[in-house]
């Protein structure tokens, strides 16, 4: 159905739900290129107004991707829970804003609601919200997952240990993640991306973090951060996995663009299940995703990156994963071209995950050739972890000289966890304080045996 709107004197017309979605986004440059966003400031104003007054029930009807053509709808529409969305269904889209921002509306009333909220619902009240808005009510959003520890507790914020090597060589591989893990990095995962997709290559990533984890007796858990069909493999021959990695994307054509569908994903989450390797919980599943995947696979129907970006996330959430992170700048400046568009784009899409009930984290991070620097990624890792982030990346120097871009480092870790007072995942604090790299205040200790000991044991001698 058309909307109709005069804003200044002036008429403004939306063609269906997918336009005024589009055009109530806030400015990016992934929409300019799709020919999707507002023409200026005041269409934009104009399609935020309609935006307000449309009922949350709405969006149950008027699907932006018809139900016969695409399996995330399907997802999306199969797994919406009545019961829970019953308390604010009566509601605007505008009136949802003001409930989430009031002061009774707290934690628990939150997680109550995730499962009636859908993601076309979380998108559509992110594009009336300042970024302070983003931020206070993803503070108030709590979600807590477990393997081998536990991750989102309030006060604590985790780090992903990211020790990427651009030739995969094992040696340079551990010799960041022990630098990694002493400055008490590496209770999100120890992640590595490969620099080839090959089973040999994932199961010798893997049986070393094993051989790390299992001595020294960390309570982390592993990826390979590997298409899930090669770590399928990996498990069939026998490889320790503990985390099963996708990227994924919200249309199911972006994500036939990778290479999976959602009964893949099934498939892979009952074969890590089946390994029974986790000791306090069962989260198996570590996603990733981004703004721009589906318009830069074609696959994007029309629609704004990031109400897709909220779809993603309801794929996400019939996998109960430990992890899901938002690499919110590593497509490039074509679908966020500046500082100003990550940072907005980072908080919009930790809001949405957390109030759909995700475990999100954040890779605030920036491609090269984007109008952004290291300043601006400090600005949002300051933000996230004043949201409430569940875990950042922990890069070498920032700099992942594999994948070519830019992150956050360990060193950004220890800064949000002091100016924020946060703390560790509790298992990996104990396991820091043990081993001598955190005193009990979570002050990092001068200890080079530990880091000796361990490129001893692990054969590191001549890296």
């Amino acid at each position: 159905m058309p909307w109709t709107t005069r804003f200044t004197g002036k008429s403004h017309t939306f063609a269906d739900l997918r336009e005024l979605m589009a055009k109530a986004t806030p400015h990016r440059s992934g929409d300019v290129l799709a020919g999707l966003a507002a023409e200026s400031a005041e269409e934009r104003v104009a399609a935020q107004a309609i935006l307000a007054d449309l009922p949350l029930a709405h969006f149950l009807e008027d699907l932006l991707i018809p139900y016969e053509e695409d399996e995330v709808t399907r997802l999306i529409i199969d797994r919406h829970d009545a019961d829970a969305f019953a308390s604010v269904s009566s509601l605007s889209v505008g009136e949802f804003r003001d409930w989430l921002l009031d002061y009774e509306t707290d934690s628990a009333m939150l997680a109550a609601l995730a499962p009636g909220i859908t993601p076309e619902m979380a998108a559509a009240v992110s594009k009336l919200m300042a970024n302070q808005d983003l931020i206070l009510v993803a503070s108030k959003c709590k979600v807590v997952t477990k393997f081998r520890n536990t991750i989102g507790l309030p006060g604590r914020l985790s780090v992903r240990l990211q020790p990427n090597h651009p030739t995969d060589d094992l040696k340079g591989i551990a010799a960041s993640m022990l630098d990694g893990l002493l400055f008490g990095c590496g209770d999100a995962v120890i992640g590595i991306n490969p620099a080839t997709d090959q089973v040999s290559t994932t199961t010798a990533m893997l049986q070393l973090m094993d051989e790390l984890i299992s001595r020294y007796e960390i309570p982390t858990q592993s990826c390979v951060l590997a298409h899930v069909t090669t770590q399928l493999q990996a498990i069939a021959k026998g490889a320790p996995v503990d985390l099963v990695f996708q990227s994924i994307a919200g249309t199911q054509a972006a994500n036939e663009s990778f290479g999976i569908d959602l009964a893949m994903l099934r498939e892979a989450r009952e074969a890590a299940l089946s390994l029974k390797r986790g000791t306090v919980g069962d989260n198996v599943m570590y996603f990733e995703t981004g703004q721009g995947s589906a318009l830069s696979a074609n696959a994007h129907h029309g629609i704004d990156q990031q109400t897709l970006e909220a779809r993603a996330y309801a794929v996400a959430r019939e996998f109960k994963p430990l992890l899901v992170n938002t690499v919110v700048g590593f497509i490039g400046p074509e679908y966020l071209y500046d500082g100003k568009q990550i940072i907005r784009a980072g908080l919009e899409d930790h809001f949405c995950g957390k109030l759909l009930g995700l475990p999100m984290g954040c890779d605030a991070c920036y491609t090269n050739h984007a109008e952004a620097d290291q300043d601006d990624m400090d600005n949002l890792l300051t933000l996230l972890g004043v949201a409430g982030c569940n875990y950042i990346m922990g890069v070498p120097g920032a700099d992942d000289i594999m994948l070519g871009y830019q992150s956050s480092s360990f060193h950004d870790a220890q800064y949000l966890r002091q100016a924020l007072s946060k703390k560790p995942a509790p298992e990996f604090e104990r396991w820091l304080e043990t081993h001598g790299i955190n005193d009990e205040h979570g002050r990092l200790c001068e200890n080079p045996a530990v880091l000796l000991d361990a490129v001893r044991n692990l054969g590191l001698s001549n890296a």
